[in-house]
């Protein structure tokens, strides 16, 4: 299994080893011990998710205010493209994304830490998405960005025409950050380190 860290502080993908034969296939989906090691802390995991999406689909932008709630991504059946977003305030890399794809051909996986925004789309007649989740879902902490946001210039697939009611009125970046909703990125730092093992660290 490979972890790198991608250019969004907080981010990393994973890149599981794939091992094939004549029945079909097995790879480990998580390590703890592997991601401990990139990423210098344990996952706790509090909930998992599952969602079903078909072509035409945009779920996102979504965060959770701080202490926040991190992500780990597969796509267990079809593809997607998972965008994330960096929203925390005062982050070198303040409003810049990473697109990546994930699917069941590459069985990659995406890590986000608290603080990041994210969203996806399939590029599949139909896609499933499993994650991993730090905490469990609040209404009261969650945070919605405007995934159609010309400012961010997302890109999203041609076909981007079933969207949540919640999603497509939420605010745009710019606005989220007028309106104080945006975490900031001195107070993710210093959450990152709360969770960080002396050990891997020292």
């Amino acid at each position: 299994m490979q972890i790198r860290q991608l250019r969004v502080d907080g981010a990393f993908l994973v890149e599981p080893k794939v091992f094939h034969d004549d029945r079909g296939l097995f790879l480990e989906a998580f390590s703890q011990p592997e991601f401990q090691k990139a990423v210098g802390h344990e996952l706790s995991v509090a909930q998992v998710n599952c969602s079903v999406s078909r072509r035409g689909t945009i779920r996102g932008l979504h965060a959770t205010a701080l202490p926040g709630q991190a992500r780990y991504m597969t796509c267990p059946q079809g593809a997607i493209i998972d965008i994330l977003v960096d929203i925390r305030v005062g982050s070198p890399t303040y409003g810049e994304h990473v697109a990546v794809e994930l699917s069941a051909e590459n069985r990659n996986a995406l890590y986000l830490a608290e603080g990041l925004a994210h969203g996806f789309a399939p590029l599949t007649d139909q896609a499933t998405v499993v994650y991993l989740c730090s905490s469990t879902w609040s209404p009261d902490t969650s945070i919605q960005i405007d995934p159609l946001d010309p400012e961010l210039a997302l890109p999203w697939p041609p076909k981007r025409d079933l969207l949540s009611e919640k999603d497509l009125a939420a605010p745009s970046l710019r606005e989220a950050e007028k309106l104080g909703l945006l975490p900031d990125y001195s107070a993710c730092r210093a959450r990152y380190a709360e969770l960080e093992d002396p050990a891997l660290v020292g």
